[in-house]
């Protein structure tokens, strides 16, 4: 209470007026602190008032200095990035890998009634034009997707579009899966997942930048159809598990690719837009779809 009572009889600093603090000369001034030999003194001198300026630097009237510009905002992601926000490309690899998930197990489920069907697997057994309209009809939705980006992104059209795809890939595979037996078709689907799987894993976790290269990717698949064709003429066994390999070396590079342009990342030069998550889980889908009919041909031809 002491130290209270002493400190009222201190000297205080003059009050505040914003009319006295203008641009005029201030006399200076000192007072005491607290009992000891401290004491703070204000020299004098001249300065501008910055918190309510007056003379002529002062504002207009009727403007608030309180409410003026907000100091810039800095971010250290980069502003060039899609993926800039974690939360958004945690969102779109759900988006993408739930939407395959879905494709797959339908496709699975269609290839299975055709496997075990017998009424619908002797009916496609001796109908060889359904396998062919069914090819055609993937070609053609695949072509739909690649130049109509209204179908990829416009919601519900794009998950409609999805859907019908999706089916008319099950129906174009069981098709095919009834030339098999059921006991190669499972081999194949176990296979597929495997090798899908692994270099999904792959993909995560390799600093290697595979998005850089699809133009070899590219050449390689040209290369590879013109092998397809020298296969047609030869008809040999060798010169199709040649083709088989080859073909299954293609589209694991192309998982790989895929697979890096959706997860982006800093050591990833190119990725997928967070809007084109119809067409990354289409690329993924089409990769396993023909990494699965490349071993099931090699299975069969091996046995």
């Amino acid at each position: 209470m002491a130290q209270s009572n002493n400190d009222e009889f201190l000297p205080r600093p003059p009050p505040y007026s914003p009319q006295e603090y203008g641009p005029n000369s201030y006399t200076g001034m000192s007072y005491q602190v607290g009992k000891g030999n401290i004491a703070v003194v204000s020299p004098p001198g001249s300065f501008d008032n910055m918190v309510h300026p007056v003379g002529p630097t002062a504002p207009a009237a009727g403007y608030d200095q309180q409410y003026s510009d907000a100091p810039p905002s800095y971010s250290d992601d980069p502003p060039d990035s899609v993926f800039s926000d974690g939360a958004i490309r945690r969102g779109f690899i759900r988006k993408v890998y739930l939407t395959l998930l879905i494709q797959l197990v339908f496709t699975i489920g269609i290839i299975c009634a055709f496997l075990y069907w017998d009424a619908l697997r002797e009916w496609t057994e001796d109908s060889y034009w359904f396998t062919y309209s069914m090819i055609t009809m993937v070609v053609v939705l695949i072509l739909a997707f690649s130049c109509c980006d209204n179908l990829r992104r416009q919601v519900p059209l794009n998950f409609i579009a999805l859907g019908l795809f999706t089916v008319v890939e099950g129906m174009m595979l069981g098709s095919v899966s009834v030339r098999f037996e059921a006991e190669a078709v499972l081999w194949a689907v176990g296979a597929t997942a495997l090798v899908s799987f692994s270099l999904s894993v792959f993909a995560m976790q390799s600093k290697w930048d595979f998005t850089t290269a699809s133009g070899s990717l590219w050449v390689f698949g040209w290369t590879l159809l013109s092998f397809a064709l020298l296969c047609a003429i030869l008809r040999s066994q060798y010169a199709y598990i040649t083709y088989a390999c080859l073909g299954t070396l293609l589209f694991s590079l192309y998982l790989v690719f895929d697979t890096q342009l959706i997860l982006g990342g800093k050591h990833r030069k190119y990725e997928v837009s967070p809007e084109e998550y119809i067409f990354a889980a289409l690329n993924l889908y089409l990769d396993i779809v023909s990494l699965f009919l490349l071993l099931l041909q090699l299975i069969g031809l091996c046995r």
